[in-house]
């Protein structure tokens, strides 16, 4: 097969002795023998996305492997001492339970340590909002995680925050990126300064869970908590590392978790995908509960951000929820802890995306809180905090299943939001309700919102251009209507400019750039186009809405909901 010069240049590159013989024999065995490989592992830069940079492990330039991620080490180190002068600079770095996870993050700390930055090393894996709170904790710089998040066995990825706990935002990560391309792979310094590098543990451990515990408990009596029946699973990650301590510590006795699944393991062997938004990796969890007579099951991708959430619902049936859900109802439960309480202000506020439920936007006036709708992905989230220092963060969530509770830690955090949401069903359970009455009670009062998704999987170069293409359509012959309903209004975030066919008008968007496209219907529906910043998919998010008037016709209600999803859907030719 032909291949471009440009790839054949990066490659001849990596034939150097700059790089190990090891991965020097790994290339010149593709040269001979998989050519589409040779390909693929070079015909680009890893790029950063939506959750840092994520990729397939292996060598080359598009590959996580000790070069590529000592080369973005290089350059933020290099970034670093130009941005704190002066200063003894030191950073945080955590890891997953994915293969090479352990390997890739001394790595990353031997190069640190040799660009003269003190490291703080976690001994074992830790979940990921650990990570973000240790970095405050312990006055740093920076922090790094070595995670790929929920994505399949052979990947692996590296997160950075910054100062604040919160992940790395514009304009900070183009001027980062840019360092780190200019740079050459010879320019690494890999040999480590180990009298730098200090390991971490117990004293951060205790830190953060003292730190959970208050920020996310609620006064709930300690009988109301015995009687709650949990299920909990860490989908073979890292959370079992964390939340068995936390719920013990906030006084949650009943809390049985899935044997199968509580051994750490990069292959996340009893599960098709480790993300808690598949139903199917909460089957065991289920299946559990369903034995035992649970009343909530709760469970993490690997590296703990992301909850998965069931409860049973009127009929005492094991239903899952999806993000939004569990979004709403933390939200609500906070904002009314804190009316309660007397803690508002008027300075308060709730944080969103734009691919999320609009009723956040409706919790948000009934308390009088502003709610800040940032693009996808929770570093958007954080830098509200940062931004905004004279308001309160009361709480937030994005519809990927991420919720952040306070600013305590500056990531989404299972760790807390399970905490939370055990503390939401226990009290309902105690005054004769369930957390599943409770969304609908709510449904009654802002009117009933249903959310879904499409993700569009395509692989590769090929795959790339498609999603390409796909929204190249979009955007230039965009539907005038979408299953019988007027499309009123498109957002186009990568233009910054929107369409209000009602009345004629263009308008600003002013949100960072984002290659995301949405259109509303006159019926209040809300459709998002959005390639995904980490993974070979184009995602679609639906919203619809109706009226409850009862929970009595909740089932009817919700049938109605998603048939009307599903017209969207075969109108737009995605299914």
């Amino acid at each position: 097969m032909h291949i471009e010069q440009s790839i054949l240049n990066k490659v001849n590159e990596w034939l150097t002795p700059t790089f190990d013989e090891a991965t020097r024999n790994a290339i010149e065995e593709m040269m001979t023998s998989a050519p589409k490989e040779l390909e693929e592992s070079f015909y680009k830069n890893l790029e950063f996305g939506t959750g840092g940079m994520r990729g397939v492990m292996g060598v080359g330039t598009n590959r996580i492997n000790k070069y590529t991620l000592g080369k973005n080490t290089q350059g933020l180190s290099d970034y670093l001492h130009k941005s704190f002068p002066n200063e003894q600079l030191k950073v945080a770095i955590a890891y997953d339970c994915r293969h090479n996870s352990d390997t890739l993050a001394k790595v990353v700390a031997d190069v640190f340590s040799a660009n003269g930055i003190k490291v703080y090393l976690f001994s074992d894996m830790r979940p990921t909002p650990e990570l973000s709170f240790a970095v405050r904790y312990l006055n740093c710089h920076a922090g790094i995680v070595l995670t790929a998040s929920h994505n399949p066995p052979e990947y692996n990825g590296y997160k950075v925050y910054w100062q604040d706990g919160g992940q790395l935002v514009p304009p900070q990560d183009a001027e980062i990126i840019k360092v780190i391309e200019d740079l050459k792979y010879s320019e690494i310094k890999f040999e480590a300064n180990n009298d730098l590098i200090e390991y971490i543990d117990t004293e951060v451990d205790e830190a953060f869970a003292k730190s959970t515990v208050e920020n996310a408990s609620f006064n709930t009596p300690t009988e109301a908590k015995a009687n709650l029946k949990i299920v909990y699973t860490s989908l073979h990650g890292t959370s079992i590392k964390a939340i068995p301590n936390v719920l013990a510590k906030a006084g949650y006795t009943d809390v049985n978790i899935v044997p199968e699944q509580a051994e750490p393991n990069g292959d996340f062997p009893t599960v098709v995908s480790p993300n808690p938004e598949e139903p199917e990796a909460l089957s065991m969890a289920i299946a559990l509960a369903e034995k035992i007579g649970a009343d909530i099951v709760v469970g993490t991708d690997p590296d703990s951000d992301r909850l998965g959430v069931a409860v049973r619902d009127l009929d005492g049936k094991i239903k899952l929820l999806n993000g939004n859900q569990t979004m709403v109802i933390m939200t609500a439960f906070l904002l009314e802890q804190w009316k309660r309480a007397d803690k508002f202000k008027g300075n308060e506020f709730i944080g969103s995306t734009i691919v999320s439920t609009p009723m956040m936007l409706e919790l948000a006036a009934a308390y009088d809180v502003e709610c800040k709708v940032g693009l996808t992905g929770f570093k958007w989230i954080a830098k509200f905090i940062k931004d905004f220092p004279n308001q309160k963060f009361v709480g937030g969530g994005e519809e990927s299943f991420g919720y952040m509770v306070g600013d305590a830690v500056r990531d989404k955090d299972a760790v807390a939001a399970i905490l939370l949401v055990s503390e939401i069903a226990a009290q309902a359970k105690a005054s004769g309700s369930s957390l599943y009455q409770e969304l609908l009670n709510l449904y009654i009062d802002f009117g009933f919102y249903k959310e879904s998704l499409i993700s569009i999987t395509k692989k590769g170069i090929e795959g790339a251009n498609e999603i390409k293409q796909m929204m190249i359509d979009l955007r230039e012959n965009p539907p005038k209507e979408i299953n019988g309903q007027r499309v009123i209004c498109i957002e186009d975030y990568q233009a910054s400019k929107g369409k209000d066919f009602m009345n004629n008008e263009e308008f600003e968007i002013h949100i960072p750039k984002s290659n995301v496209l949405i259109y509303y219907l006159e019926d209040g529906s809300k459709i998002c186009a959005r390639p995904s910043g980490t993974e070979p998919k184009i995602k679609f998010y639906f919203s619809v809405n109706g009226v409850l008037d009862s929970i009595e016709n909740a089932e009817s209600v919700e049938k109605e909901l998603d048939n009307k999803i599903a017209g969207i859907i075969s109108a737009m030719k995605l299914n």
